[in-house]
């Protein structure tokens, strides 16, 4: 990672002044902004235009009360955010996160990557998000029910298939969309499905999504993996997480002949030489909310619990971070580079810290960053959009196809514009510049706004 040019240095000194305790927004735009050198060495504009300083202006912040009632009667009070970021390519889109760690810096640390993120797939889809500090865990169906309802009877007068499409995140699923997408429909009157994308495939849903971006990330190093003349075939791998990301990037990976040997969850993780068993996997996390724990108990003989340490002590070629941000630090990337590991692709949102990201470098590893790697969700929401759009449903094969191609076009982007830029080869700066040059485009050619 460059060093910020002193250019950018008084505009990252008046973010972290306008935005003071928001440690992950801050982390979000150093990251760009340390990319950004080169871009105003050759374009000065982006500096006499400021429309860096514009581009770290969230469009609208929105927070909100969210009163429910819980199944003993007692009235229960969180608060909902949806941060609307960025609407010069097209409608706000972003995810919900259901979290007790939710607060304005992470949606907005969220909605600036979002807008990034959005911009690489080439699709018409500006940047936001959105969320609450509720935990989904522990709670009954009614309970949930709920809680989206009261959530949606503010958030929609905020929304539209037009102005701004929410999305699922971290605690909301396809559970949780339902319930929102009811209420949404039983307060507007309109059969509005373009409004919200992860729907059920009864009721406008898209094929891929679930899978979207586990499958998207493994698109993506598979990409890394050809421009250095290799494949998957026989390759190791080691994925955090153990939920949607992480399952179905575990699933491409032993569909392309790579071997996931290692998963996690908050308890623990787990080492199953023998490569890890989907379903028994799929049964245990997506069905009966389980712990990698129950996988072990289950699996036998074949797999190994480890409560203390890190999954990134596990010997690999490949590393996939694919549960939350800042999980992957300094001492893991060095157990990382120790063990041989040859390239990390985020799965997950900002999960590597920065000095992680310095270590990994001068280790000789390749590093997709999230922005561009963990795309397919998103872009496959924006086909969702699409096909609610021409009242159309298309294919498994067919939206598979599609968001091969996108992740293919994103790793070519990437590469393209490092190399324009003198940085052969480096994914962080490649997509970092390629989005925002897209972006800061077309936010000047719409004027002052």
């Amino acid at each position: 990672m460059a060093e910020m040019v002193p250019e950018l240095g008084g505009l990252f000194d008046e973010v972290i002044a306008r935005n003071p305790g928001e440690a992950e927004f801050h982390q979000a735009t150093r990251e760009v902004f340390e990319s950004l050198g080169p871009v105003v060495a050759k374009h000065p504009h982006y500096l006499d235009t400021e429309v860096i300083r514009r581009l770290c202006e969230p469009e609208r912040q929105i927070i909100f009360r969210v009163p429910w009632t819980d199944d003993r009667g007692q009235v229960q009070i969180n608060r909902g955010f949806r941060v609307e970021f960025n609407s010069a390519l097209g409608p706000f889109k972003g995810g919900l996160r259901f979290h007790p760690s939710v607060y304005l810096g992470i949606v907005k640390f969220l909605g600036f990557e979002q807008i990034f993120k959005n911009a690489l797939t080439g699709l018409p889809i500006g940047g936001g998000k959105g969320g609450a500090d509720f935990d989904p865990k522990g709670r009954s169906d009614a309970e949930v029910m709920r809680f989206c309802q009261s959530f949606m009877t503010e958030l929609y007068r905020h929304i539209g298939e037009y102005t701004d499409v929410p999305a699922g995140d971290i605690g909301v699923g396809g559970r949780e969309i339902g319930y929102l997408f009811g209420q949404y429909k039983r307060i507007t009157n309109r059969y509005e499905s373009g409004v919200l994308t992860g729907k059920g495939l009864a009721w406008g849903g898209s094929q891929v999504r679930t899978e979207a971006t586990g499958y998207g990330v493994v698109f993506f190093v598979r990409e890394i993996l050809a421009a250095q003349g290799k494949s998957f075939e026989g390759r190791r791998a080691v994925v955090s997480g153990s939920g949607n990301v992480a399952i179905y990037a575990i699933e491409k990976v032993h569909e392309l002949g790579g071997k996931v040997v290692a998963c996690s969850d908050s308890s623990g993780y787990v080492v199953d030489e023998a490569g890890i068993d989907l379903e028994l996997l799929k049964e245990i996390k997506l069905r009966d909310r389980g712990r990698i724990a129950d996988y072990v108990a289950a699996r036998g003989g074949n797999a190994r619990l480890i409560t203390g340490g890190s999954v990134w002590d596990v010997p690999t070629d490949v590393a996939l971070p694919c549960a939350t941000q800042n999980e992957l630090g300094a001492d893991a990337a060095r157990a990382l580079v120790g063990n041989g590991c040859r390239i990390v692709a985020e799965g997950a949102n900002m999960p590597t810290t920065p000095e992680a990201i310095k270590i990994l470098a001068a280790g000789g590893v390749t590093f997709a960053p999230g922005k561009a790697a963990n795309a397919g969700g998103v872009a496959t929401s924006a086909l969702e959009m699409q096909q609610n759009a021409s009242r159309d449903s298309w294919t498994f094969a067919h939206t598979e196809d599609r968001l091969s191609e996108i992740m293919g076009a994103i790793h070519a982007r990437c590469l393209e514009t490092a190399d324009e830029y003198g940085l052969p080869g480096d994914y962080v700066a490649g997509a970092n510049i390629a989005a925002f040059t897209h972006v800061a485009d077309a936010m000047l050619a719409l004027g002052v706004i």
